[in-house]
């Protein structure tokens, strides 16, 4: 349910909440009355403890895509954190919702963060390596592993030898680089799980950090994907 439809529901809750306290005649009977008012009342107070919630701490967001399978599969509706990343910066690891490059119209994308400021990056033969580490990636299926090679060097993001497109990327300015072959002050890269069908930073370059909506941690929808993210 968006925030709009929310409000509306919480309006017709309240004229009706008033119009009983104005026409007693609408519900005659005294109790019924009391019991009325108090289910409005409940049903208000939680609707706008709701809207407080989805405009400022929680938002959820729908996987329109496969780009995340198999952590995540089409048409899953999960819970986002967005106060989280207002005091504390994006992790390593974690499931991220955000804002596209402008490039890439304005519905938020969800991918995994792979690498934050300060880190070495590169994808080599399907493995991926941060700061020298090969990572172990148990929410990669094996048929998803890149078949691309990737790596940060030259102050650039180069895929199977080649620089991104400057056009069709976003790269800072050599003055957020702290070294040629780390990720820039201010930066993110991100990876969909599904690393073959995913448009990600090995096609559009890093992420900036006012980018990033929120945390994704909890999948609600459907029952039988309930669970928390890792």
């Amino acid at each position: 349910m968006s925030p709009g439809a929310l409000f509306l529901i919480i309006g017709l809750l309240l004229v009706a909440r008033v119009v009983i306290g104005v026409r007693p005649v609408t519900v005659p009977d005294e109790k019924q009355r009391m019991v009325v008012r108090e289910y409005l009342d409940a049903f208000i107070v939680a609707g706008v403890v709701a809207l407080v919630l989805m405009q400022f701490v929680v938002r959820t967001f729908w996987i329109p895509s496969g780009s995340m399978e198999p952590t995540l599969d089409i048409n899953d509706v999960l819970l986002a954190n967005e106060l989280q990343y207002r005091f504390s910066n994006p992790k390593d690891g974690q499931i991220a919702v955000f804002a596209p490059p402008p490039q890439l119209g304005t519905t938020d994308f969800i991918k995994r963060v792979m690498a934050v400021p300060g880190d070495t990056f590169r994808v080599k033969d399907g493995d991926v390596y941060r700061n020298g580490v090969k990572l172990d990636e148990p929410y990669v299926a094996k048929a998803a592993r890149p078949s691309y090679d990737l790596e940060i060097k030259d102050y650039d993001i180069y895929v199977d030898g080649m620089p991104l497109n400057p056009e069709r990327s976003q790269m800072p300015p050599k003055s957020a680089w702290q070294a040629p072959d780390r990720v820039p002050n201010g930066y993110y890269l991100m990876l969909g799980d599904n690393r073959n069908d995913s448009n990600d930073s090995h096609l559009w370059g890093f992420l900036r950090r006012d980018q990033f909506v929120g945390h994704a941690f909890f999948v609600f929808w459907p029952p039988k994907h309930a669970g928390t993210l890792k």
